[in-house]
């Protein structure tokens, strides 16, 4: 659980406003705050690639599946 996304648990909105209020604390804060925005800008965040889904319709006969998910999240493109 230590290691989970912060997106999981609290709303973009909410993790805008802890950003904000860090970039004022300090410079220390101010890179917290700076690897909270780029968490919320990443578009490819949890995507998978198309030739990783492609790997996965392959070697699974049930495609989406959370196993063949999985699966392609770890392959290798």
């Amino acid at each position: 659980m230590r290691n989970a996304p912060l997106k999981a648990f609290v709303g973009k909105d909410k993790l805008k406003e802890v950003s904000g209020e860090l970039k004022k604390a300090s410079k220390m804060h101010a890179g917290q705050a700076k690897k909270i925005d780029s968490m919320l800008d990443s578009p490819m965040k949890g995507k998978l690639k198309p030739c990783q889904k492609a790997a996965a319709k392959k070697k699974f006969d049930v495609y989406p599946s959370a196993y063949a998910n999985m699966w392609a999240s770890n392959h290798k493109c």
